[in-house]
């Protein structure tokens, strides 16, 4: 069984340390960030150095390319997708309209991701965006009414699905109330059970059959004033599982944000012993990859049979016309 782990590497070619110690660990899979990505030839070599390390040749790798601001592609190897705001002030005119561009926005990122070896991203992302609040979230956003960001991060989904691209909904159970940046601090959401429920939780509920979800490094007051959803068993037993419902594979957000405090064996101990099914770590520093995997474990019975149960829903052998679908998109955004 492999290791409920999920690790980056440090730059755009995998070196002889990395290559042994992800042998010996054998992570579930792993994450790529800017610092990793030259061009499309490069990053496909990479893609098969990782899996060639641990043995398997379709373990998952991520990436985050939401569009805007959080896009590890772009421009000149690679088409910059935009923001998800953008959708919502769209479908304010036509939902409908908004949500087919949605749909083939992420079938197209889906079909670019595969090209060069990536198989899952980190989207959609379908916290609702609240007034006021820091703008670690702000246009990643698809708006501020939960039932249109259900719509929209459907769409997403979907779309990524149909491309042979696992989605992975975040940050779940809602970081649009955030007041401060959960890579510098650890956010406190003070509102209320009722509230949240029926607002920040929408999203997640409506989308709660999408195989693979990301955690919330934010303490909600009002479920366990001590621990933040990733290391809380009470988030993520009682709301995630819960009042939430869902029943696929939970990955944690970044064990190496500053939102976190401890050390990162404990960590990645307490965040599957919280209940999250893998933990991630991305900034590919291999003493603190070392520390993660000396507190992580095997992925659990349950854990590989959630992520088993996603990957029969990925369309296997998606015949897509990138051009086409660019230009549909192109009108549909016009």
């Amino acid at each position: 069984m492999p290791l409920a782990a999920i690790l980056g590497c440090a730059g755009p070619d995998l070196t002889a340390a990395e290559r042994d110690f992800f042998r010996s660990a054998d992570p579930l899979g792993f994450i790529l960030f800017a610092r990793n990505l030259v061009d499309p030839d490069q990053v496909r070599r990479l893609c098969a150095d990782l899996r060639a390390s641990i043995g398997r040749a379709d373990a998952p790798i991520l990436i985050d390319q939401e569009g805007g601001r959080v896009a590890r592609l772009r421009p000149p190897h690679w088409r910059h997708p935009p923001a998800a705001e953008r959708f919502g002030l769209l479908a304010a005119a036509d939902r409908a309209r908004a949500a087919q561009a949605v749909r083939v926005n992420h079938a197209l990122m889906a079909a670019e991701l595969r090209d060069i070896g990536l198989n899952v991203d980190c989207a959609p992302m379908v916290d609702v965006r609240a007034p006021g609040a820091h703008d670690i979230i702000g246009d990643r956003a698809f708006g501020t009414d939960p039932y249109l960001v259900a719509d929209l991060g459907r769409a997403a989904a979907e779309g990524l699905l149909s491309g042979g691209v696992m989605p992975v909904i975040k940050h779940i159970p809602g970081h649009g109330r955030s007041m401060v940046d959960s890579h510098h601090d650890l956010p406190r959401v003070e509102t209320d059970f009722d509230t949240l429920a029926e607002t920040d939780f929408v999203p997640f509920r409506a989308l709660n059959d999408i195989p693979w979800a990301m955690t919330a490094h934010i303490v909600y007051s009002a479920i366990d004033p001590m621990q933040p959803a990733t290391l809380s068993p009470t988030v993520i037993a009682e709301v995630i599982r819960g009042e939430i419902g869902f029943a696929g594979l939970l990955v944690s957000d970044d064990l190496s944000m500053k939102a976190l405090r401890g050390g990162l064996d404990e960590l990645a101990a307490a965040s599957l012993a919280a209940g999250c099914d893998v933990v991630l770590h991305c900034n590919g520093d291999m003493a603190e990859m070392e520390q993660v995997v000396r507190g992580a474990r095997p992925l659990s019975p349950a854990g590989e049979a959630r992520y088993e149960q996603g990957q029969r829903r990925l369309n296997p052998e998606p015949d897509q016309d990138r051009a086409e679908m660019l230009d549909e998109l192109s009108s549909l955004l016009a």
